[in-house]
């Protein structure tokens, strides 16, 4: 608003704007009442509202006339030379973002030239107006998105004042005397600034008590990255090797960290809270949380580093709303730069979401912004969360780490370890996943969709289904130092490079990669869906009897209990009938009646989406089922054998499934499940024999269920084993064999009548080959091509003759036959 107000048509223009205002709107004050301000009445008055705006003017004008004080709108008391008693502090105008508050008014120039030349003592009275309730307070998701109070612009005023005008506050801040602001200052310049600056620091503490705290001050740490010392070196850089000036190339990092960096909003987090509280009740039964006290009690006086599992695009939502339910600080969240879309893009970055693109190759000055902002968000304390997996996995297994993230984080706590870092795994556990049938289409070979502000409509579209309960549960925490002590006792000591990359920092952050996968594996959940599934895709025809199958949940769920894999598993509470109405309730299971009885059948799309559901937990049962393989074949064993071939083989399986047990520990466990094995009937021990139970009892009915949950994975081995052993030593690079082994698996599945797109799945051959070269049991040379060690044959085939039949075999060494004819 111009100072017009003195002119006719100024009057006649804010009369008519503020009738028009209060036909719809109401204000009230808030705090200490505006009458109870301890004015002199003989000594001019100044408002100050912190932005410029119309109708927060009217609506401060409004409640001074309610509480008999001067208003602003009329000229002050002499001798200010003023046509009007208020200051906008910022007087930029905006459309659509909020304004700087940094563009000082002239006003407020104008006012302190008049007190510096002797006037009397001017009383400013700060103005603060909210639109709306305090987001504590708001229940309404449309209210709470259209706040004004968070993001500014004349759009978003028009929109707060229909949505947020029938509860708008004004707060009236106690007065503050020009002359002692300024004092003892003889510089009119500072005398401005210092002004400004108190100014800005009462509006900002008076928002944060009302509104709720600011989190981050986006403009603030986004100006202190391009001071970082990496950054500018990266700038130097960048102006010398493409030839251009000192100022485009810091211009240039500076439309980085604005791309990068999140907003972290509380009127969103609110927004988003009120969102999500409808939408977990719409689409969960419920939402279980576990051992959360373990990240309260480390909260405080700690940098948290949330590592969760990541199987859905709900992860992150879940998460950051679990942690606000349950008075923790939500994470600053590392997403895909293919998220950032419209809208939806917008809402994630205030809600937490910084941005972060795929590939940092080759741009080293993004590479030094990216890093410097994720070093200042650990050094501030802020929580942050990202996934080491990469992305989410479509197999329902925990998918090879990637060491990126990481490796930054860590050469952070080297350049600063006084604020300690402590990691906290997260297993989300889903009874139903929402992008269940998407993944099913990328396994047997569609192309990877790119996500879409329609894929709304989609979510919204599977309400209708019903999605069971969610499980999240919090494992041990691991603080960095202890870790770093562990691996590097002399970390501390070292002398490191001036870019904090140690000699050693790679291998290091590989095995803190592979030791945050298996504790949060550790964490796991074990649902009605998972135990269903581990049992049914076990079965030969996909189908058992309705009595069978209790019995054979009430078994798993009993093994699981007497031998934990850790403290952080929870299992479900229900015995093997309810599991089964549960998981029939979600019309994931059907049933089919005949004379006999009830049979519980699985359809085939529904055997290959639970294999998904399965995969989860098989790295709980996978000793219990090894130890039942090596039965399938043998009649007897003693405990040291099983031991032996157990051990030859279990660096694989861990390198697969991320098993928590090193080699020290695995003797003891195999011995544990041995004996509870034992105990629960399914094996016996005679004159120092471990005997499996009569082929036609019960008993080893179960024995061949369990035996066959991983009786893929032990093909998958020895498949890449037969064709790498069927070609002359050294004449094959990785990327040939992997190939092979997809081709051969697709054909042993058409054989074989397996519809799991997951048994040809190229990237768990990918890792079988790594696992190989990481154990020295093949050596690539200079050219990429696989040497394999003598007696590899030998090893392969002594276990293989154990664990699988000999059609399996048979079949198995056929096809790589034929693969090396073609």
């Amino acid at each position: 608003m111009s100072a017009a107000y003195s002119s006719f048509f100024g009057r006649l223009r804010f009369g008519l704007s503020r009738r028009m205002l209060y036909l719809w709107a109401k204000s009230k004050s808030i705090g200490n009442p505006a009458g109870d301000l301890k004015l002199d009445p003989l000594k001019p008055v100044i408002y100050v509202l912190p932005y410029r705006s119309l109708s927060d003017l009217i609506v401060a004008d409004r409640e001074c006339v309610r509480a008999g004080l001067p208003r602003p709108v009329r000229p002050p008391r002499q001798p200010l030379q003023q046509e009007e008693s208020y200051v906008f502090l910022s007087s930029e105008s905006s459309w659509v973002g909020r304004p700087d508050p940094r563009r000082q008014s002239p006003r407020m120039g104008q006012i302190l030239d008049a007190v510096e030349q002797g006037c009397d003592e001017v009383q400013l009275v700060p103005i603060t107006v909210f639109w709306g309730l305090s987001p504590d307070a708001e229940s309404s998701a449309i209210k709470l998105l259209f706040a004004y109070n968070w993001v500014g612009g004349r759009l978003r005023k028009l929109l707060a004042i229909v949505l947020h005008g029938r509860n708008i506050r004004v707060h009236f801040g106690e007065s503050m005397s020009l002359q002692a602001l300024t004092a003892p200052e003889p510089d009119h310049e500072r005398h401005l600034r210092r002004v400004n600056r108190l100014l800005r620091v009462h509006f900002r503490h008076q928002r944060a008590a009302v509104v709720g705290p600011e989190l981050a001050h986006r403009r603030t740490l986004l100006k202190g990255l391009l001071h970082g010392p990496m950054v500018k070196e990266a700038i130097r850089r960048e102006a010398t090797e493409n030839n251009i000036s000192h100022d485009k190339a810091q211009a240039l990092a500076a439309r980085y960290a604005n791309e990068i960096a999140s907003d972290f909003t509380y009127s969103i987090i609110r927004f988003l809270e009120v969102v999500l509280s409808w939408f977990w009740n719409k689409l969960y039964d419920g939402v279980k949380v576990n051992h959360i006290k373990r990240v309260q009690d480390i909260a405080r006086g700690n940098e948290i580093i949330y590592v969760p599992c990541h199987r859905s695009h709900i992860d992150y939502l879940l998460l950051s709303y679990l942690l606000l339910r349950n008075s923790l600080t939500p994470p600053h969240i590392a997403a895909g730069i293919n998220l950032n879309m419209p809208v939806i893009g917008g809402i994630l970055r205030r809600g937490g979401a910084f941005f972060m693109r795929r590939s940092f190759k080759g741009n080293q000055l993004y590479t030094a912004v990216f890093n410097e902002y994720l070093h200042t968000l650990f050094s501030r304390g802020f929580p942050v969360e990202y996934f080491i997996e990469g992305g989410r996995s479509r197999t329902g297994r925990m998918l090879s780490p990637k060491t990126g993230m990481l490796a930054i984080t860590l050469r952070s706590f080297l350049r600063s370890p006084r604020r300690p870092i402590v990691f906290v795994p997260v297993y989300i556990g889903y009874e139903r996943v929402l992008e269940g049938r998407t993944y099913l289409g990328e396994l047997r070979g569609k192309t990877k969709k790119k996500e879409s502000i329609f894929d709304l409509f989609r979510v919204i579209s599977a309400l209708k289904l019903r999605f069971g309960e969610v499980a999240v549960n919090f494992g041990e925490p691991l603080p960095l130092a202890e870790f770093l002590d562990q691996q590097q006792p002399d970390w501390r000591a070292q002398a490191l490079a001036p870019d904090y990359r140690p000699a050693w920092l790679n291998d290091t952050t590989n095995q803190l990669a592979r030791t945050l996968t298996s504790a949060i594996s550790a964490a796991a959940d074990v649902n009605p869906v998972n135990l269903v599934a581990l049992a049914m895709l076990s079965t030969a025809r996909l189908a058992l009897d309705e009595t069978s199958l209790a019995k054979v949940l009430d078994r798993y769920a009993a093994l699981l209990r007497q031998v934990p894999y850790s403290d952080s598993v929870t299992l479900p509470d229900m015995d093997g009938q309810a599991m089964i109405k549960h998981v029939e309730s979600m019309q994931m299971i059907q049933r089919q009646s005949d004379a006999l009885g009830e049979i519980m059948v699985l359809d085939e799309p529904q055997a290959v989406l639970m294999t998904y559901y399965r995969n989860n937990i098989l790295h709980l049962v996978v000793l219990p089922a090894l130890i039942a393989c090596l039965f399938q074949n043998n009649p007897r064993m003693n405990r040291s054998q099983i031991e032996r071939l157990i051990l030859g083989i279990y660096p694989y399986l861990q390198g697969e499934l991320f098993l928590q047990w090193d080699e020290a520990q695995l003797p003891q466990v195999i011995q544990t499940w041995v004996d509870s094995l034992v105990a629960q009937g399914l094996l016996r021990e005679e004159d120092g024999q471990i005997h499996r139970p009569d082929l036609s009892s019960g008993e080893f009915v179960m024995l061949s269920l369990l035996s066959r949950s991983i009786i893929q994975i032990l093909e998958r081995f020895y498949m890449a084993s037969a064709l790498l052993l069927n070609f002359p030593n050294g004449s094959q690079t990785a990327e040939q064999l992997e190939a092979l082994c997809t081709v051969m698996a697709q054909r042993l599945s058409i054989l074989h009548g397996l519809n799991a797109p997951e048994f040809f799945d190229k990237t768990l051959f990918r890792q079988f080959i790594q696992r190989l070269i990481d154990l020295r049991v093949v050596r690539p040379d200079d050219e990429g091509r696989l040497h394999y060690v003598a007696g590899l044959e030998d090893i392969a085939e002594n276990i293989a003759k154990r664990v699988l039949s000999a059609e399996i075999r048979l079949s198995i060494r056929q096809v790589a036959r034929t693969s090396k004819a073609e």
